[in-house]
């Protein structure tokens, strides 16, 4: 031991210029892996999960359990490196997690579930969702929307259509998720002695309303060298054309909705509420970032500086 301590200490001074080069050469990769070495305060160690939603509205526990989740517990057996298949089904609502052993990645993960979900046959409105890759510990940030002029359904309005595009742009982001205010619908009262008189039934209302809802493409005419694309537009924007939507034309004469009901601007049925302090009815964001990943800057337009 003593010679090879030796040998070591000769070779060192000997050769004094490639120690300090070696010795420079260290520390600067040193220092450098030092700088880029990723840190999380919360390190994510779980197995890769995958987990599928699916919502069937209106029907009860027994049913979801029956018809959308067994069919899919016994698909999902057939996944390669799975270790164990869980579910939870509540009344409309069906979640299953797909536990994988330590070493599968996400992507194979996915693309394993995906494909087994090809080959389920579920009831007609039923269609799974694979939810974003994130962890136990994903959630980042939170937040809750106020204004002195908005109620909840316009405030859960901005959510859905503003914010919560703006926040999915980040880089990072995996899913933002809105908890309480009131989802915004346009209600179609029918009047049945109106329909009655006019022999409108309620099914060819809901048709009326469903197919007039729409653009539709047309031909190309051609006049003077140039071509001209028609189209139709029915996308409706306001309780007023959908109050002018014909149903049905009877000796020339057309059968509105607003002839046979009446529109109103109102919410789909609660099923939970959110409050704050002494606020009962408040809007709630949660932001979760994908697996492995850090946000690195904020939404666009904001002022704030967002750090890792």
């Amino acid at each position: 031991m003593n010679k090879f301590i030796k040998n070591i200490v000769g070779f060192s001074l000997r050769n004094r210029f490639f120690v300090f080069f070696m010795l420079a050469v260290l520390t600067v990769g040193g220092v450098t892996a030092y700088l880029h070495t990723p840190i999380e305060a919360f390190p994510d160690v779980t197995n890769t999960q995958i987990i599928i939603v699916s919502e069937w509205n209106g029907r009860s526990a027994e049913e979801v359990e029956r018809f959308v989740t067994t069919p899919l517990e016994i698909s999902m057996n057939g996944v390669q490196k799975k270790t164990s298949v869980r579910s939870i089904t509540m009344f409309g609502l069906s979640v299953i997690k797909i536990i994988f052993d330590d070493d599968v990645e996400d992507f194979f993960a996915r693309q394993q579930v995906n494909n087994m979900l090809r080959t389920v046959s579920l009831p007609d409105g039923v269609e799974p969702e694979v939810q974003p890759p994130y962890g136990p510990t994903g959630e980042v940030f939170r937040y809750w929307l106020k204004s002195p002029h908005r109620d909840s359904r316009s405030l859960l309005t901005y959510q859905n259509w503003v914010i919560d595009r703006q926040l999915r742009s980040v880089p990072g982001v995996a899913d933002v998720v809105a908890f309480g205010g009131q989802e915004k619908i346009y209600e179609i009262t029918a009047d049945p002695i109106k329909l009655a008189k006019y022999d409108i039934t309620p099914l060819e209302l809901y048709q009326a309303a469903a197919q007039s809802n729409i653009n539709v493409g047309g031909d190309v005419i051609e006049k003077n060298g140039q071509a001209y694309v028609v189209r139709g537009i029915g996308l409706l924007d306001n309780i007023q054309d959908i109050g002018n939507i014909i149903i049905e034309n009877i000796d020339g004469t057309p059968i509105l909705v607003k002839n046979v009901a009446s529109v109103r601007e109102t919410s789909l049925p609660r099923v939970g509420q959110v409050g704050l302090d002494d606020k009962d009815d408040v809007v709630e964001g949660i932001v979760v970032m994908r697996k492995g990943e850090t946000p690195r800057k904020c939404w666009p337009g904001s002022k704030t500086r967002c750090t890792s």
